[in-house]
């Protein structure tokens, strides 16, 4: 893999952090800025709103410039929305800056995206992009825990200046090893052609699939640290392991996902989205009982980040050679997810529904899930592309 797979998936690390981290910061972001849980929620569905919007007007924005000097101007960018975060008292003010910092880092991963796809072979995709994607796990395994524990211990503004300088290091990597100068006008991509490569029914049902993933994952994993310390019992202390283990399998299932999802991707996509349910439903049965909950958690984690390279891959694919609106399009469907995930769970325990109620949330979405998995599964192999030519989809008959 050429370097600069690594420094992206360093700078994704940087800004997943970020994405991530509120999870273990809600009950000290809801004490110190005077709101419920609930409401501290919103600020995670405020950031996938950004990303919502972020990826396809970025994607076209800078449709020809220099990838690096995107990059480049997306963390400068994310890494000054974390200052006036943490300079801020005000939860409005905080709320604006989750919206910004994530508008910009949705056009990170779809330059990324594209960036990551153009350096490898076509059946080496998917591991590249695991290695990208293994940014955002690495940032569950460390970034979550580390930020719940300085949330904790420093106040939750610490985290958001050690965000800041990560993506400042990020930064510098990705000055040293992305080349700059704008694309070649023969090759540039071209807006028509990328418009004209989303008239595919099979890149919507993947879209599909990719909201409703991500929504089973979010509604479980934004309440977790609430989840584990009013139901599950545990003391707020032992939250930053709990996460660190749930990013840990997250790490296990996108390392065995990357490895299987070039060459089975529905097979992949079917026993993930169906041990995500199976364990969705366990949590929801025995929330309360530590030792099963805390396996649990650590299970959903392999099994929900296992299916990622294949939805990306996937999508790659479909899209031919006109690939960034479909990339940028699959970034706002996994935000969507990430919107409707924790206002779902959100809702369900403003309602008093209890935390369990999400583990059943899970479930729901990840059947839909399935069923976007089995419809795609059985359409027909080839579908034209913008070019005429067809871009191939492997289903379980030609996997």
């Amino acid at each position: 893999m050429p370097v600069a797979v690594y420094v992206l998936g360093l700078s994704i690390f940087a800004q997943g952090t970020s994405e991530l981290m509120l999870a273990g910061l809600l009950p000290e972001l809801s004490h110190d800025l005077g709101v419920s849980i609930p409401a501290a929620g919103l600020l995670i569905s405020a950031f996938a709103l950004g990303m919502l919007l972020g990826a396809p007007i970025l994607a076209v924005i800078t449709l020809k410039w220099s990838r690096r000097t995107a990059l480049v101007l997306f963390l400068a960018v994310f890494a000054l929305t974390h200052v006036v975060a943490a300079l801020t008292p005000n939860y409005a003010v905080l709320l604006a800056t989750r919206i910004v910092g994530a508008f910009v880092y949705a056009g990170f991963w779809s330059v990324a995206a594209v960036t990551v796809m153009a350096l490898v072979p076509a059946d080496r995709r998917a591991r590249a992009m695991s290695i990208v994607t293994g940014g955002l796990t690495i940032a569950t395994i460390v970034g979550l825990p580390i930020g719940t524990v300085l949330g904790q211990h420093l106040g939750w503004r610490a985290a958001f200046w050690t965000v800041a300088a990560l993506c400042v290091c990020a930064l510098i990597g990705v000055l040293r090893t992305i080349p700059g100068g704008r694309p070649d006008p023969a090759t540039a991509p071209d807006l028509g052609a990328e418009l004209r490569a989303l008239i595919n029914p099979r890149l919507w049902l993947a879209f599909a699939t990719t909201a409703l993933i991500t929504s089973s994952i979010l509604v479980v994993f934004s309440y977790l640290a609430p989840l584990l310390i009013r139901e599950t019992g545990l003391p707020a202390g032992a939250v930053p392991g709990v996460l660190a283990l749930y990013g840990l399998g997250s790490f296990i299932g996108i390392t065995l996902g990357g490895r299987t999802a070039d060459a089975l991707p529905f097979h992949t996509l079917f026993v993930g989205i169906s041990g995500l349910i199976v364990l969705s439903a366990l949590l929801a049965l025995t929330a309360g009982s530590p030792v099963v909950a805390i396996a649990t958690i650590f299970l959903l984690g392999g099994f929900g980040f296992a299916v990622n390279p294949a939805l990306n891959a996937r999508v790659f694919s479909l899209a031919g050679n006109a690939p960034t609106m479909a990339t940028a399009t699959n970034f706002s469907s996994f935000n969507i997810g990430i919107t409707l995930g924790p206002w779902l769970g959100g809702l369900a325990i403003g309602a008093g529904a209890g935390y369990p109620a999400l583990g059943w949330i899970a479930v729901g979405t990840g059947l839909a899930a399935l069923a976007t998995v089995v419809v795609a599964a059985y359409l027909p192999v080839s579908s034209p592309d913008h070019s005429g030519r067809g871009a191939t989809d492997r289903s379980p008959r030609a996997a």
